[in-house]
């Protein structure tokens, strides 16, 4: 435990992490260590006898608990470390169906399907539901579903408006198929541990403490999910009069996801739930200056229901927030590609220590292209995800056919993939029968009297298929079996790599979609290497990858492009945040909705981004759908303390010319470069 020790904590810091027993309440401000405090917290847990595996720390991304992890295996022994649970909600889920899920009607084996997955699946329902003057939009119906489900409703039993109707389809159809979708990995976690109390004890006795991060972020059934786990059920008496020993670490001033059902109330009510908490502010900052800091502080303030706080440093030094005027958008990317790209010469510079934050993805436009003409490195964060890729869903859906050829949605994803001689008029009747007769699209294809009406030449080609299948998953339950071997073996005899390089339209094309198959098949030889939980196991895995906001980290240097909902959690030597301007930030929807407080959090956010050096920009017009609008500065600008602040019209800092000294300055620092 040489990397331990609590004298290099601030007193606040000290104070949460000493604070073993009972609920705790850690109100982190951005910047002041809040990951150090989970981890050193949980490692003087370790060293005051508590057992590791009753240990329980959750958060919301793969990111963010592996980081955790690391740091806490640099703190205690190795065995100790991998002891500790250290998850997100939807694995630790994942892992509580995985064992009790049978409780509620279903097989332990059951498929977990992505937003593809569950798009394919409502499509086809509202195809057959609907009536011919009737339509549903099915992006509509999977957000509501989802708003539904996140709210912890059930699907309606009155079915007589269109998208109630395919709500309760639609989760009849995936119980059917043995299937559950990310929403029903939360809800029915929560139902399992409400309606069954020997499933809750037994999870409890398992995790006797519990950490959750980024509280703020968590909705109404995250917060049911840790009461759960954390509270005594009623009718217990092994647990009776004990106090929840549950700690959670949050910031409500950045609480910025109300849009996708995150619920504020619950770290601002955190007393209802929990009762007679301990609560510690984290308030020194160790990432930004105090100019950057006083200024977030004064915008914040301005929100009426929050918990108060007050950022500080305990560094000096540093430069006042610049606020600039721009006569249009097209000035406003010039100025900030021109000034970054002098920057990082005359300063001596990385083009990683700078990031241009804004509301909308539309806004960089102009940036990337002024980047491209200054032939200024950058990169987007987000972009199309790797688990997006056609040629990763296929294996995938491969894989999951190998342990459950009941999985709808993964059967018809291969089945003409590559071409075997079932057309796609026999999947579509194969369905049509499924659908009839209550059963998987597999079983309709090995019913007889499905069979009995298809061609003679038809029929030998489903029953190659199925053959096909029967053989590799009896190979990969055969004892002391070497899966990824097996996965492989069906890839390779299933013709689908040959298939794949003729429809590739460039031997590039083949090579880049080439190594993500054989990325996918050597991850699950890596995860063989280190887990017992085989194919399933890796499955599981790789569908937990696909959560959110794990998409930010990209091996590629440059200048970061990020929206500011994306950049919470990061930091940046220079941040230019542009488009402040009433309608963008706060948006004018927000004012319609009442949600102008979460658009000054999400500004607080940005500006908390920033370590040495802050700029935010606003243009005067704006080009917008193709005409050219007026803009005025954004009224959250006003409640920033003018002593922090400085207020500058880009042509007076365009035509000033260079002082002496400034200009000695540069060249001194080129030639310090130089050398």
């Amino acid at each position: 435990m040489a990397g331990f020790r609590l004298f290099d904590l601030n007193p606040e810091q000290e104070l949460a992490v000493r604070t073993t027993e009972g609920p705790l309440l850690i109100l982190a401000g951005a910047g002041s260590g809040k990951t150090r405090v989970i981890t050193m917290r949980t490692a003087f847990m370790l060293s005051q006898g508590i057992a590791a595996d009753s240990i329980l720390a959750v958060t919301f991304t793969n990111k963010a608990a592996t980081e955790m992890r690391e740091r806490l295996a640099a703190l205690v022994p190795e065995d100790q470390a991998k002891k500790v649970t250290m998850s997100t909600f939807h694995a630790l889920c994942v892992r509580i169906l995985r064992q009790d899920i049978e409780a509620l009607g279903y097989k332990k084996n059951f498929s977990i399907y992505d937003e593809g997955d569950q798009m394919g699946l409502i499509k086809k329902i509202i195809t057959r539901t609907a009536s011919r003057d009737e339509k549903l939009d099915p992006h509509v119906a999977k957000n509501a579903i989802s708003k539904a489900k996140n709210n912890g409703w059930r699907a309606p039993e009155d079915d007589k408006t269109l998208l109630g109707a395919v709500f309760a389809r639609y989760n009849a159809d995936l119980k059917t198929l043995n299937a559950v979708d990310f929403d029903d990995l939360l809800l029915l976690t929560v139902r399992l541990l409400n309606d069954h109390p020997a499933v809750q004890e037994r999870w409890q006795r398992r995790f006797k403490y519990l950490m959750v991060d980024e509280f703020q972020d968590t909705n109404r059934l995250q917060l049911d999910l840790v009461s759960l786990l954390a509270k005594p059920h009623p009718t217990s008496p092994e647990f009776a009069g004990m106090r929840p020993n549950v700690a959670v670490v949050g910031d409500d001033d950045q609480s910025i996801y109300g849009w996708r059902g995150a619920d504020v109330t619950n770290i601002l009510e955190f007393e209802a739930h929990f009762p007679g908490p301990t609560v510690v502010k984290l308030e020194q900052n160790y990432r930004s200056t105090n100019f950057i800091l006083g200024t977030a502080n004064s915008l914040i303030k301005n929100n009426p229901r929050r918990r108060p706080k007050n950022l500080w440093s305990a560094k000096d030094g540093g430069e006042k927030v610049k606020i600039i005027a721009m006569p249009d958008d097209r000035q406003e990317a010039e100025f900030i590609t021109e000034e970054i790209n002098a920057r990082k010469t005359a300063e001596a510079q990385k083009w990683e220590d700078f990031a241009v934050l804004f509301r909308m993805n539309a806004q960089s436009r102009q940036v990337e292209e002024n980047f491209r003409r200054l032939r200024v490195p950058y990169r987007i964060i987000g972009g199309k995800s790797f688990f997006d890729r056609r040629e990763v869903k296929d294996i995938l859906a491969y894989a999951s056919c190998l342990l459950n050829v009941d999985d709808d949605v993964a059967l018809l994803r291969i089945i003409n993939t590559p071409a075997r001689g079932i057309s796609d008029t026999t999947v579509e009747k194969a369905t049509e029968y499924s659908i009839r007769t209550h059963t998987s699209v597999f079983k309709a294809l090995r019913d007889d009297r499905f069979l009995g009406a298809l061609r003679a030449a038809t029929q030998n080609a489903i029953e190659k298929f199925a053959a096909f299948l029967d053989e590799h998953e009896t190979k990969l339950h055969e004892p002391l079996s070497n899966q990824p071997a097996v996965l492989r073996k069906l890839i390779e005899e299933s013709g689908y790599l040959a298939d794949l390089q003729r429809t590739c339209k460039t031997p590039e094309e083949w090579m880049d979609r080439e190594r993500s198959v054989r990325d996918i098949l050597a991850s699950f030889e890596t995860f063989e290497g280190r887990s017992d939980k085989g194919l399933q196991g890796f499955l599981d895995e790789m569908m937990l990858r696909q959560e959110r906001e794990d998409d930010k980290e990209d091996d590629e240097g440059g200048v970061t492009l990020i929206t500011l909902h994306a950049s919470k959690g990061l930091e940046f030597p220079h941040v230019y945040l542009m488009g402040v301007e009433e309608g963008v930030i706060p948006h004018d929807r927000s004012k319609l909705e009442g949600t102008v407080d979460e658009e000054r959090r999400l500004l607080y956010v940005g500006i908390t981004r920033a370590q040495r050096t802050l700029a935010l920009t606003w243009c005067r017009q704006r080009a917008k759908y193709g005409s050219v609008v007026p803009c005025i500065s954004s009224s959250f600008l006003k409640e920033l303390d003018p002593e922090l602040v400085e207020h500058r019209d880009v042509g007076d800092i365009i035509n000033k010319p260079v002082a002496e000294e400034a200009a000695a300055a540069k060249f001194g620092a080129i030639f310090d470069m130089l050398d």
